[in-house]
């Protein structure tokens, strides 16, 4: 049995874990943010694809946005954060260990998070650095493909301070395709981002074969 399959099972939260959850969420209300849209309430698995990613703050943002919607978010860390005395924290924030020294790699390791779980909403940053032009790594689509999950476009507008979720996008196969339709209810929602200008033209450059996906 794995080390994702054997912790996979829901438990009491230590005292720790409950404490920074509360202080996450106290902040989250004292700054004023608010959530537009909903998550899926008929599907108990998917992946949350979260842009853009500009600060550290953004772990409040999720954390806040989703306890509203009554969901507890998980992430992917380094299976060495996992370890003793921080491990159980680890686990009861919603962290999901990956282990890159295993044959099998990130994506396939997700699959099988995924599939040890009757319930499991991950949370990823997509454009993989706060230093991005707005490109998105194409890891989150190969992570839905791998578990058969829907992806759940999640924008964030600092300015107005609202975190919105989008509609579940199923990943077909045809990766310029579905990120073109992610790209576009993105900008719908705020149409003169810059980063959100970007991920559209990526996906058309990855439809006209200008672009590798």
């Amino acid at each position: 049995m794995s080390e994702i399959t054997a912790n996979a099972g829901a438990r009491k939260r230590s005292l720790l874990s409950r404490i920074v959850r509360r202080i996450i969420l106290a902040i989250w209300n004292a700054k004023g943010w608010s959530v537009d849209g909903d998550v899926p309430r008929d599907i108990k698995k998917f992946i949350i694809a979260g842009a853009p990613h500009t600060s550290n703050w953004d772990i409040v943002f999720f954390v806040g946005a989703t306890a509203e919607k009554g969901i507890q978010p998980n992430i992917i860390a380094k299976h060495t954060l996992f370890n003793w005395p921080i491990g159980r924290f680890m686990y009861d924030m919603g962290g999901i260990p990956i282990d890159r020294r295993k044959r099998a790699n990130y994506v396939e390791q997700v699959a099988e998070a995924f599939a040890a779980r009757d319930e499991l909403q991950l949370v990823l940053a997509v454009e993989g650095t706060r230093t991005t032009d707005g490109s998105w790594k194409s890891g989150f689509y190969h992570m839905a493909r791998a578990a058969n999950v829907p992806i759940v476009p999640a924008w964030v507008c600092n300015k107005r301070k609202v975190l919105g979720f989008g509609p579940p996008f199923e990943a077909t196969g045809n990766y310029g395709e579905d990120l073109l339709k992610i790209a576009q209810f993105m900008r719908s929602k705020i149409p003169d981002f810059e980063r959100y200008k970007v991920l559209e033209q990526q996906a058309l450059d990855i439809i006209a074969g200008k672009r590798e996906s």
